[in-house]
């Protein structure tokens, strides 16, 4: 067993009947679309508090740039997409969560049109639609050409702050959950840290994680610098099941320029059809995939890896000149403005790419309503496995569903109202004093962010994966074991932990599915067709099998 995924179950010490107490009957931790869809849902019959690491920019959400996946066209079928979404998948999507899922999306389009958002249309009064990686069809609504996550946190922060039921706190860094023991764990709220309050308990009936994603666990990634994995990391230590952490999206195009921060290129830039070249002006996706550019980001991103590894080069380029630099501007303003900061003009200059990390696929377990195996605990978005993704997320499904699972996690912990909100319990976390010196917090997130890009990124090896668990374990000795005041201090704990149960689970799965490529397991096997599902105190997982039957169509 390793060190760090036994650690202990809380990062602070504190008595919580002592700290600043605040009770609410739903508490949703987390503001992307996933948290603010379960914060409208659950405050139409709760009182409702989300708690936000930062600001709305701080989401995933907001970033995204593509767009959100629906059947919205009478040339498109709701077939097509659900059997898009099996083929990126790798065999491992539950095709009834795909039915579902999918069959929601025009209802969920029109919901967020009548709350006011600013899709974009063609000359008529169509929806524009573009088309990404792994779809068949141009199914993509998105808004201001290539800001459709700025739209969308703006439209659904609107509208949260409008409801008399819903309380927003902003900057509000959870630490951990807190669960009581019986028959079986029930969560009854969490420790929250505020820059001007200080720690303080939320107790409630119901919690909702919506944390998002775990992008800065590598060093190459889209993310913004919040996505540090924190509901993970806290869902496990409350005893919380994970499935398919192995399973890591790698977004094929990030801008690439030495010694800048990593910008994301999406995917509709391809759609618009825009060719990936090596130094040489060659283009090379026809050799790799049927679909070329336009294939699976796992191929993708593989791709330009054999590229720069036959031409020792660091980077390819994305060669959108057939556009024009006023039709790119036009259809993708905001990364128009970023690449003339770099003094690139995509109409005359290919864009220079590399691949990042972008999304979690795998996450904490939960069944079609959000529920998790913790009573009082749900979780909706990137933080979960729904078996929605499979083994590969398909493009811009993402945020269709935040929208459906949002809304099943905040209607489905109405079930907890009979309980009543929890009376304050004593919880206690007696920490030691550590004995061990301490390192340097910089150094350990530098070296998790890089041995983690490089051995647990989109190539993998069994030798090495178990080497970064030795590395992974070292560090933690001399970091899980500290009591940390501030938020780098528990982020970087957070990190430890969730790079070491990635690393874990692909060391476990020795094969090639997905996102997941095993370059000594180079093909899928039949003995890892399944879903592995983790827990905190077991060494090794619990598998599912995954159905291979068609998705019932709905009646």
């Amino acid at each position: 067993m390793h060190p760090v995924l036994e650690q202990r179950r809380y990062l602070i010490p504190f008595r919580a009947t002592l700290l600043s107490q605040i009770f609410t009957d739903v508490l949703v931790i987390g503001g992307g679309v996933a948290g603010y869809r379960a914060a409208i849902a659950a405050s139409e019959h709760s009182e409702v508090i989300v708690a936000l690491k930062g600001g709305i920019k701080h989401s995933n959400t907001f970033w995204a740039q593509g767009g959100i996946a629906a059947v919205v066209d009478g040339a498109d079928s709701f077939d097509a997409h659900i059997q898009d979404t099996l083929s990126a998948g790798g065999d491992l999507c539950d095709p009834d969560v795909v039915r579902r899922t999918v069959e929601a999306g025009p209802g969920c389009i029109d919901e967020l049109i009548g709350w006011g958002m600013p899709f974009d249309h063609t000359n008529g009064d169509a929806l524009s639609l573009g088309r990404e990686g792994g779809h068949t069809r141009s199914r993509i609504l998105h808004a201001d050409g290539d800001a459709t996550g700025r739209a969308l946190m703006g439209t659904l922060d609107a509208h949260v702050r409008s409801l008399d039921r819903v309380r927003v706190f902003e900057q509000c860094f959870v630490l951990d959950l807190i669960t009581v023991d019986g028959s079986s764990p029930r969560c009854v709220g969490a420790v929250t840290h505020h820059p001007k309050y200080g720690l303080q308990v939320i107790w409630a009936r119901a919690v909702i994680l919506a944390t998002g994603g775990c992008g800065q666990v590598y060093r190459e990634s889209t993310n913004p610098s919040s996505a540090t994995g924190d509901g993970v990391a806290m869902a496990y230590r409350a005893g919380a099941e994970l499935a398919d952490m192995a399973f890591v999206q790698f977004h094929p195009t990030t801008l690439y320029v030495a010694g800048a921060a990593r910008s994301l290129i999406t995917e509709a830039v391809r759609g618009e059809g825009a060719h990936l070249i090596d130094r040489d002006g060659v283009r090379f996706m026809p050799e790799y995939h049927e679909m070329a550019e336009l294939a699976p980001r796992d191929v993708v991103s593989r791709a330009i890896l054999n590229q720069l590894a036959k031409s020792d080069a660091t980077h390819v380029y994305l060669d959108c000149r057939h556009l024009g630099s006023g039709r790119f501007a036009e259809r993708f303003p905001h990364i128009a403005q970023v690449l003339s900061g770099f003094e690139i003009d995509p109409g005359v200059d290919p864009i220079p790419v590399h691949p990042s990390a972008h999304y979690m696929v795998g996450g904490v377990r939960t069944d079609s309503a959000g529920r998790t195996n913790v009573a009082g605990l749900y979780a909706c978005g990137e933080a979960t496995c729904t078996g929605l993704h499979g083994a590969n997320r398909l493009a811009s499904n993402s945020l269709l569903e935040g929208l459906v699972f949002g809304r099943a996690a905040g209607e489905a912990c109405a079930e907890m109202s009979a309980d009543g909100t929890p009376a304050p319990v004593k919880v206690v976390s007696d920490i030691p004093l550590s004995d061990r010196l301490e390192l340097d917090l910089d150094d350990v997130r530098s070296s998790l962010r890089s041995v983690m890009w490089r051995h647990v990124g989109i190539r993998r090896d069994g030798n090495r994966l178990a080497e970064v668990s030795e590395s992974i374990d070292f560090w933690a000795r001399y970091t899980l074991d500290k009591i940390f005041d501030e938020r780098a201090g528990w982020e970087a704990q957070n990190m430890l932990l969730v790079g070491a149960l990635i690393a874990r689970a692909a060391q476990w799965r020795a094969e090639s599915r997905g996102t997941h490529y095993r370059e000594d397991q180079p093909e899928p096997r039949d003995a890892f067709h399944c879903h592995e599902v983790w827990r905190r105190g077991a060494p090794e997982p619990v598998t599912v099998p995954v159905s291979k039957q068609p998705p019932e169509a709905a009646a």
